[in-house]
């Protein structure tokens, strides 16, 4: 009779990832027993192919442009980059692709490792292929979380294997700088790429379907991002795709839609995400391999009866960015905690059991040049939904604290307001050092905080973060909002 190793936790967590870890710590301190699966590197894609590596990539390069436009650095500081230099801390703050710092914290935490593949093996079991390949099926008392995240979306275009074009992660791990690198996409990942690799001396050519840069952010933003890397050198060609792309010795040759070619030594689809659900054992609890996980706001899968089963981070495609989705694991992981102690929720808004952030208050920077800072409600979804919202305007160019960073400062605030409860929605900046500004946003959005209030949240001068004076006062003369008189600005 053949021996099966079956094991039983209180827990089970598919995927070590940021989020993944976070719900596993959550439910351990707890005092739920808990494993984690992972098939890969404990840390995940932000610690190893995202955040960590391209910020590292990224840092030099913004410095090096805010240094350039300060006088008495000027020219100065605008030399070349010491591209080995950049890529020497880039591996360093990806732990040069090592997870042992990782397993080590999992240990102190005293959250059990499971190396393999997990799969889902019916309600509360999870199968998992170890890398001997042996089998190890977990059982959970109370729940399993799907923690797998998402990957890069890449076209159907035929040969694609032989192309062996770039993802985020070659994007953000490649060995040396290419020479010429096509960029496909118009979101975070490609204006960031576009950033990185242009300031360390490769001629980047950047391809976008639609009209402009970062459409899903406020227009101002993509258009100062254009505007910069333009000046940096970047080819930007919009309204384009590709039709096709071939590698020749060593070679990639593109074929734009309406004609026209392109040859680099590289090509990064940077086109969207989808989850890593394909392979997870969904259709033995009914659902379908591949898709997205839909949640509820305590994060279990609305389509898995028994509130046994969760989704956290990328893979319910509530935000896809790694301190929501962290965010998102510390809700969960409190819920499965109350669940299984048999405790009552609180899941009304802004409860510990809600994911409310994910629908008002998601912050965002895209660390491109200029930086982009963005939370809360747009206004192209208020357009979407027909919310009725004051739109706040202001030239960061005309505060101070700017003006100390770049006398030829270019920047945009927007603020957002709600006329009728008369509190912020949406806050979203442009320009270098506004990704500072963010979290003040965000505690003005969740706190919902009355318009009269925040005039009493006096801003030091000459900071940037005087634009909250300027755009209440802006707010007061356009729309007849209240607050006090003031005088000579200064």
């Amino acid at each position: 009779m053949t021996n099966v190793d079956t094991r039983t936790y209180d827990v089970v967590v598919i995927g070590a990832g940021p989020v993944g870890e976070n719900v596993a710590d959550r439910t351990t301190a707890a005092g739920l027993s808990t494993v984690i699966v992972e098939s890969e590197l404990v840390g995940g894609e932000c610690s190893y192919w995202a955040c960590e590596p391209s910020k590292a990539l990224l840092r030099p390069a913004l410095l090096r442009a805010d240094a350039g436009r300060v006088p008495g650095l000027g020219p100065a500081a605008a030399g070349p980059l010491d591209a080995a230099a950049v890529l020497a801390h880039r591996d360093r703050m990806a732990a040069h692709w090592n997870d042992d710092g990782q397993v080590e914290w999992l240990k102190a935490a005293g959250i059990d490792l499971q190396r393999g593949h997990g799969r889902l093996d019916g309600p509360r079991r999870v199968a998992v292929t170890t890398p001997d390949g042996g089998t190890i099926h977990l059982l959970a008392r109370h729940a399993v979380a799907v923690c797998t995240g998402s990957t890069a979306a890449l076209p159907d275009l035929p040969g694609l294997a032989a192309l062996r074009p770039w993802t985020s992660r070659e994007a953000t791990s490649a060995p040396q700088p290419p020479g010429r690198l096509v960029i496909v996409g118009a979101g975070v990942v490609a204006t960031e790429m576009a950033t990185a690799w242009q300031a360390l001396g490769t001629e980047v050519t950047l391809l976008a379907r639609g009209a402009r840069l970062l459409p899903q952010m406020e227009p101002f933003a993509g258009e100062l991002v254009a505007d910069r890397l333009r000046e940096a050198g970047t080819d930007l060609r919009f309204g384009v795709t590709v039709a096709t792309a071939a590698r020749t010795d060593g070679q990639v040759g593109i074929t734009l839609s309406g004609g026209g070619r392109l040859t680099a030594d590289e090509i990064l689809f940077a086109t969207g995400r989808v989850p890593r659900t394909g392979d997870i054992g969904l259709e033995t609890v009914g659902l379908n391999p591949g898709d997205w996980l839909t949640t509820d706001d305590s994060l279990a899968v609305t389509a898995a009866p028994g509130d046994w089963l969760y989704a956290v981070g990328d893979v319910n495609r509530r935000a896809l960015l790694t301190h929501q989705g962290k965010y998102q694991a510390r809700i969960a992981g409190a819920v499965i905690a109350a669940r299984a102690f048999g405790a009552p929720l609180d899941t009304e808004r802004w409860s510990p059991h809600a994911g409310t952030a994910d629908t008002a208050a998601v912050p965002q920077v895209v660390f491109t040049d200029p930086e982009i800072a963005s939370v809360g409600l747009t206004t192209i979804e208020a357009r979407r939904t027909g919310r009725r919202v004051d739109v706040v305007d202001y030239n960061l160019a005309h505060v101070a604290g700017a003006i100390q960073h770049d006398p030829d400062y270019r920047g945009w605030a927007r603020a957002l307001i709600d006329p009728d409860r008369r509190t912020v929605v949406g806050c979203h900046f442009a320009g270098p050092g506004v990704t500072e500004l963010l979290h003040s946003a965000t505690v003005a959005i969740t706190g919902e905080i009355p318009i009269e209030r925040l005039w009493h949240a006096v801003p030091s001068f000459p900071t940037i973060s005087e634009v909250w004076l300027r755009l209440l006062e802006t707010y007061r003369d356009q729309h007849g909002g209240q607050g006090p008189m003031c005088g000579r600005r200064g």
